[in-house]
C-alpha cells in the first residue's frame, strides 16, 4: 500500500513539473513576466542651414521644410542668412562650426569662393549636404541634392522653339556665380542652337540673382533691342524683375521664360496681360525632405547610394498651371 502511495506521489509531482514547463503566455502581463526590450531614444543632432539668400522664396520654402523635418527628429536647426554675400557666408559657416553643428545644408553664394569653408567643415568633421546649387569642388561634399537644372534649361529652350518657330532676337538674364543658373542657361543655349531655327542672342546681362538689378539690366537690353521677342531668365526672381521692367517701358510684346515655379511667379502668370510664357517647376519640399533623410543617415554612418541626386522637373504654362496650383510650391 505504501509503495503504491509513493508511486502516485511521484507521478503527481512529475505531471505538475511538466505542466509548469509548458505554461503558455495567457492572461495579464503580470502573469507572464517576459521582459520587454527598451526602445532606443532617437539621438538629437545639431544641423546648420546656409543658402544664398533668404529673400528668395525658394530658399524660404526649402528652409521651412528642412526645419520641420529636423525638429520632427528631435534635433536642432541653426539657420544663417548671408544675403547674397560670399564673405558673410564664410563667416557664418565658421560661427556654426564653433557652435558645434554636426551637419550642414549648404547652397553656396559663390560656387568657387565657398571652397575654403568646405575645407573648414571637413576639418571639423561636419557632414556637408550640398543643396540646390552645386559647389565647384563637388568631391569635398558628402552628397548633393537638387533639381535637374540641365533638364530645366532644355525645357525652356524647347518651349521657346515651339512658341517662336520662326526664331528671332532673344535676351538672357543670368548669374554666373550660381552654378544651378549657369547650368540652366548653358542647356538652354545648347537646345536652341541644336534646333537651328533662327534664334539670335542679341543681349545678355549679369543680375547677381537680384530682382532689382535684373529689372535695371532688362530695361537696358529692351531699349537697345526693340526687335527682341523673348527673354530667358535664370530664376523666377530675375523673371519677375524682367516683367516689371518690360511693363514699365511699354514692352508688352515680349515673352519671358524662367525656372522655379514659385507661387509669386505662378500668380503673375495667371494675371491678365502677363508676359510670363512659362517656368520650370522645382520642388523645395521634395529636396528638403530628401536632404534631411540623407543627412540623418550620414550622421548614423550610412552613405547614400548615389553622391549626386537630381529631382525631376516639369514645365508649367497657362495650359497646365491648374494641375500644379498657383498658391504654393510643388
Amino acid at each position: 500500500m505504501k509503495r503504491r502511495l509513493w508511486k502516485a506521489c511521484i507521478l503527481i509531482f512529475a505531471f505538475s513539473f511538466m505542466m509548469m514547463g509548458c505554461k503558455k503566455n495567457v492572461g495579464t502581463p503580470e502573469d507572464n513576466a517576459i521582459p520587454k526590450e527598451k526602445e532606443e531614444e532617437p539621438v538629437a543632432h545639431i544641423y546648420g542651414f546656409s543658402a544664398i539668400t533668404m529673400d528668395n522664396p525658394f530658399y524660404k520654402a526649402l528652409e521651412g521644410t528642412v526645419r520641420n523635418e529636423v525638429e520632427m527628429l528631435g534635433s536642432t536647426l541653426i539657420t544663417e542668412d548671408p544675403k547674397g554675400d560670399a564673405n558673410t557666408q564664410a563667416q557664418q559657416i565658421q560661427n556654426m562650426i564653433d557652435r558645434g553643428v554636426e551637419a550642414i545644408f549648404l547652397s553656396p553664394v559663390d560656387w568657387e569662393k565657398i571652397t575654403p569653408s568646405l575645407n573648414s567643415l571637413k576639418e571639423a568633421d561636419v557632414k556637408i549636404i550640398n543643396i540646390d546649387t552645386q559647389v565647384k569642388e563637388i568631391e569635398a561634399v558628402d552628397t548633393y541634392i537638387g533639381s535637374d537644372n540641365l533638364k530645366a534649361g532644355e525645357l525652356c529652350g524647347e518651349y521657346m522653339i515651339e512658341d517662336f518657330s520662326e526664331g528671332g532676337a532673344i535676351g538672357i538674364l543670368e548669374c554666373q556665380a550660381v552654378n544651378s543658373i549657369k547650368e540652366r542657361i548653358k542647356s538652354f543655349e545648347e537646345t536652341i542652337a541644336k534646333a537651328d531655327c533662327g534664334f539670335e542672342i542679341v543681349g545678355r546681362a549679369e543680375t547677381d540673382g537680384d530682382r532689382e538689378k535684373a529689372k535695371e539690366e532688362c530695361q537696358k537690353i529692351l531699349q537697345a533691342h526693340p526687335e527682341l521677342k523673348a527673354l530667358m531668365c535664370g530664376n523666377d526672381q530675375i523673371a519677375l524683375g524682367a516683367e516689371q521692367a518690360a511693363k514699365e517701358i511699354g514692352r508688352n510684346d515680349i515673352r519671358i521664360y524662367s525656372v522655379d515655379a514659385s507661387p509669386q511667379l505662378k500668380q503673375a502668370m495667371m494675371e491678365e496681360g502677363s508676359l510670363i510664357a512659362g517656368t520650370v517647376a522645382q520642388s523645395p519640399i521634395s529636396i528638403g525632405k530628401k536632404a534631411v533623410e540623407i543627412g540623418q543617415g550620414l550622421l548614423n554612418g550610412e552613405r547614400p547610394e548615389e553622391k549626386e541626386i537630381f529631382e525631376d522637373v516639369n514645365y508649367i504654362n497657362e495650359e497646365n498651371i491648374n494641375l500644379f496650383g498657383e498658391d504654393g510650391w510643388q
